[in-house]
């Protein structure tokens, strides 16, 4: 494995709330609370969990679309999180993200290729209109689209359409590291996996590595090379993607594959249901945030002790007590 092109370092990010007659922090949302984990160059890093457990929070740190509340961010050996405004948006060149909702994420109003060559304009990247347009008719060939598509509006094309032009905004600035939001959440099942081709095949053309935000664990499953399962904004389990699918440790992890239908009627997978509901973010349990749910859980060890995340055998992390 080569040097980690992104390292995230106790990463925090809570949301007050506020409220009263003079508006004041009542409360906090703990939505990303001491996440760590590192990205070398060119693979995938599958980050996985419930609605609400803080993937995509993690993911919006990371470019500081939403300023962290504590932790360190690296990225090629530089703090993220110490640089200024002009030091981070020339950043931004490499770092780009693909969000969820191909619907929502572009502007109705613009033309494909104005949508496109949005980042070019403001990088710099060409310097006349032929050179603006010759880019942009390659980015939409790149991503499967035709050249007439660059004249028309966001509204005309589908929804997998939509997100080939959300990719190809991406790649349009030549990023190394994408944050990919969901990306096919919002998709039909046989446009998903078209999309995900799509990402294979770019991330070997142009040397991409991504951090892919999903809840989907197939998908997750056929794109990543290693996983990293979060559960109420604490990471909980890291593991090469092979291995975390064959022998989970986390019992989390255990519960959430177990839900992962198999594509053969003859293998019988025991389901394993969790008891009660997610915990409250803004008053999360003591201890393992797990405990409250665990079928394995040992008291009063979970409930009062935070278990550190450890790297076991062939880099199998795991934060649980009864597991490392």
């Amino acid at each position: 494995m080569s040097e980690p092109l992104l390292v995230v370092k106790d990463l925090v990010k809570h949301f007050a709330i506020k409220g009263g007659l003079f508006s004041r922090h009542n409360d906090r949302v703990h939505a990303v609370d001491r996440v760590s984990f590192d990205i070398a160059a060119g693979e995938t890093l599958g980050l996985v969990g419930e609605s609400g457990c803080g993937k995509s929070t993690t993911g919006r740190c990371i470019l500081r679309l939403i300023e962290p509340t504590a932790g360190e961010i690296w990225f090629e050996g530089r703090n993220v999180t110490a640089l200024g405004r002009g030091a981070l948006r020339s950043l931004c060149r490499d770092m780009q993200i693909i969000f969820q909702d191909p619907f929502a994420s572009l502007n109705p109003r613009m033309t494909v290729g104005a949508i496109i060559s949005e980042a070019l304009t403001i990088h710099r990247l060409a310097k006349s209109r032929r050179e603006f347009t010759d880019r942009v008719v390659q980015l939409l060939e790149t991503v499967g689209l035709d050249a007439d598509h660059m004249r028309r509006y966001p509204h005309e094309f589908s929804g997998g359409q939509r997100q080939r032009i959300g990719i190809a905004r991406a790649l349009a600035v030549e990023p190394k590291l994408i944050v990919c939001d969901e990306p096919v959440s919002a998709l039909d099942v046989s446009i998903q996996a078209q999309v995900i081709n799509l990402l294979e095949d770019l991330q070997e053309k142009f040397s991409l590595t991504y951090l892919f935000i999903a809840h989907d664990l197939s998908v997750v499953e056929h794109i990543s090379t290693r996983v990293a399962v979060m559960y109420l904004g604490r990471v909980v389990e890291i593991a090469s993607a092979r291995e975390l699918y064959a022998s989970p440790l986390h019992p989390y992890s255990e519960a959430l594959l177990s839900a992962v239908p198999i594509p053969d009627p003859e293998i019988k997978r025991q389901r394993i249901m969790l008891q009660g509901d997610v915990p409250n973010p803004i008053r999360p349990p003591s201890g393992c945030r797990f405990h409250t749910r665990c079928p394995i859980r040992k008291l009063p060890l979970c409930s009062q002790e935070v278990p550190e995340l450890k790297e076991g055998p062939s880099g199998h992390w795991v934060a649980c007590h009864l597991r490392s």
